[in-house]
Parts: structure tokens; sequence; C-alpha cells
């Protein structure tokens, strides 16, 4: 049978305990419905309860969910069963031809999936596995935004506590993101502690940080100039929030450290040449390659947009970043407008891939130039230019070349 001819469909509404299930054949006819618990003898029985019904060939049964990971999508697909997902916005319009006064609920949105998949199999988009190092990759892309979150968040605590009792240390370092703050508040805590600090005591702190821009001197000046006149007892509990902030901030700023560390060796595995003849390059080389594109947007774009790299699809990699605008045309009036259905990491990544090459890249600036010249925004102008860069890189990954400057249209 046909890849693109299914005798059964499937439609799963996914939920966090258990799950929806609605079985339907080709006609339209539902055959069972059910719901499967999420465990993993649920998920063995489910498979076995798929098999009985399609006669032990998962190839004839076409699967549609809205989520494209997880133990339920990964369990159909090493099972041989086809999964198709798609975007809970279309979802929602698929819903409206069911019940036009809005009704929604676990049933009829497993059968709205099942009967949709059946009769528009070309609006859903099909899920395949990773490979495992992209599956890394990608946690631990997605983990380094957890981590730079949360040390945004402690920095600008310890911020308010030190602009409420001890302001001078903010002249210094005006984030209160810098280690070698946190070990001169380890040491003295309370403005009177901190002017009692020698300018050799400080120097040290500063040397062992590599800080140049400072010296002890200086540093021992402005601590020791009059403090704020608090309320009896406010500098000390604030004192003793800063402590208890401290051990976290260090705790994060390692994480964020060795995170670093083991992007940068994954992908230097993945870009790193293979033992197969016919194979010059890799793909993650490729991209490495590129002006403007350093480990953070490199290993964004490997992992959240590893399908559409994979297949070398220009245009999903085009929507999926949100270079790709949005054209809403009726009558007599037309709006082009910037695409927000989109990766939110994936357009993050390519709008600092297109900063990064307009200021180390010659074609990239004067692509940039171009659109401000017409009357675009620093946004619009910068998607343009991504745009230029996504075909240029899907034009290398077809014939697996390195990035050459040389070989650029003149503009």
């Amino acid at each position: 049978m046909s890849s693109n001819e299914y005798e059964w469909f499937l439609g799963i509404d996914w939920g966090s305990e258990k799950h929806r299930f609605c079985l339907m054949d080709g006609s339209g006819k539902v055959l069972e419905e059910k719901w499967i618990e999420h465990s993993g003898k649920a998920l063995a029985e489910m498979v076995d309860w798929l098999g009985r019904h399609t006669g032990d060939v998962p190839g004839d049964l076409a699967v549609g969910i809205e989520t494209p990971r997880g133990a339920l999508v990964e369990t159909l697909i090493e099972r041989g069963f086809a999964v198709f997902s798609i975007n809970p916005k279309q979802m929602d319009r698929f819903r409206d031809r069911c019940s036009s006064a809005g009704a929604k609920d676990d049933r009829r949105d497993a059968l709205v999936l099942a009967d949709s998949l059946r009769t528009d199999r070309h609006c859903f988009h099909a899920v395949r596995i990773a490979p495992a190092e992209i599956i890394r990759l990608r946690e631990l892309s997605r983990l380094e935004d957890t981590l730079v979150g949360e040390h945004n968040r402690l920095t600008n605590q310890l911020w308010e506590q030190l602009h409420r009792y001890f302001p001078g240390l903010l002249q210094l370092c005006g984030g209160a993101d810098e280690p070698w703050l946190w070990e001169l508040l380890e040491k003295a805590t309370l403005p009177a502690q901190a002017a009692k600090l020698s300018a050799g005591q400080i120097g040290e702190i500063l040397s062992r940080h590599r800080i140049r821009r400072l010296d002890g001197a200086a540093v021992k000046e402005v601590l020791g100039r009059q403090p704020l006149r608090l309320a009896a007892g406010a500098a000390e509990a604030a004192s003793e929030h800063v402590l208890l902030l401290l051990p976290r901030l260090r705790l994060v700023h390692r994480q964020r450290d060795e995170i670093v560390q083991r992007i940068q060796r994954l992908l230097e595995e993945l870009a790193a040449p293979e033992a197969e003849e016919g194979r010059k390059h890799r793909d993650a080389a490729i991209i490495l390659s590129l002006p403007g594109v350093g480990r953070k947007t490199g290993a964004t774009m490997l992992s959240e947009a590893s399908q559409a790299l994979a297949e070398r699809d220009y245009h999903a990699l085009r929507c999926l970043g949100g270079a790709a605008p949005v054209t809403r045309r009726s009558g007599k009036k037309k709006v082009v407008m910037m695409r927000y259905g989109c990766n939110e990491r994936l357009r993050e990544a390519f709008y600092h891939w297109s900063l990064n090459s307009i200021r180390c890249e010659e074609r990239a600036r004067q692509q940039y130039a171009e659109k401000k010249a017409r009357g675009k925004t620093h946004g619009c102008a910068l998607r343009g230019v991504v745009d230029r860069q996504l075909a240029v890189l899907v034009s290398m990954l077809r014939y697996n070349t390195l990035y050459d400057a040389q070989r650029r249209a003149p503009a």
C-alpha cells in the first residue's frame, strides 16, 4: 500500500494523565472510542489493541495528534504507525466544522482529529523522531535558556536588595551579576563591614576574578562613602536576604557554564567529518560555517528545525522561524504583516543571526541598507536579511558545501 493511503485513522486527544482515542475507517465510520491511561502498561495494551484492528499492519493506520513529541508519540512511531501532528490553532478551526456552537470536549476533539486527518491530511505535519544527538542538543539548549532566565531573576532580586540598603556597590557593578561582587558581599554584607576592608583584600578579590577595570583603592573609596540611613534592622534584614541569594546565584552560574561546555562539545561531535565516503561535510559543520552563526544560534537551529534541515525545506524553515510574512487580502485591501505563529526560540535565533551577520559580512549589510532605504523597520529589514541567508543555507546543504563569501552574488 502507498505511504499516502491508509485504511484506518486514529485521533488522539492528548492529556497529562489519560488520553482519548477515536478509531475510524476510511469511510468515516467510528469503529471504537476509549480512554487510555498514561502509563507503560496502558500504552503497551494500546499498541496491542491497534494491532488487532489493523491486522498487525501498522503502515495501514494514520494517527492524528496535536503534540509532535512525548512518550505516546514515540511509542507509536517506534511500532511503525504513521503519526501526524497539527497546530492547535488549526485544530480549533477544524472543530468548528463539527459544531458551529463552539462545543468542545475530549471525545469530540479525538473525533475531529481522526476525521480531519482522513479528509485533510495535507494540513497535518508528518512526525519523525530526531536522532539521539539532536534530542540531547534540544534538551541542553532549552535548559540553557531556562538557566539564563533563572539567573536574570536572581540577579534582579540581588540588585533590588542592594539598591535598598547598599546602592554604592551598584556603581561598581550595575547589573549585580558579576561573581567578584558576590565574593565581596560574602566577606562584608553590611556597609559598615565593607568600609573596614583594606585595599589589599579588595585587590585580591579583583585579581582572582581578573577584573582590570577597577583597583582596590577605587573600590575602597566607594565602599567608604556614607551609607544610607534606614530604620533599625532594615539593613540587617536586607543583608540576610542577600546572603540567601548568593548560593543560588553561584549554583545557577556554575550550571550555565557546564551546559555551555556540554553544548560546545556536542556541536563539535556533530560537526566532525563522517567516516563514510561520499559525504564531505555534516549539516552542523555547514551551519556553523555561516557568518553570524555561533554556538547558541547553531544549537537552536539544529535542535528546533532538525526535520526541515534534514529535508532541505526552505519554505518550512522560513515559516518555522517567522521570516516568512503573512499576507491578508480581501477585495481591494491587502496587508502584509509579521508572522506570529512560529517557533519562538527559532525566531530569536534568526534575529541574532541576522544581527550578527550585518556586522561581519558586507553582503548582509548591503541587504539591510536596501531594506531600510525602502522604509522598512529594523525588524522587517532583519527578517529580510535572514530570509536571504536561509536560501543560501539550503543551497549549501543540498550541495554539501561550506560557506564561501566569494560565491555570493553581488548586490
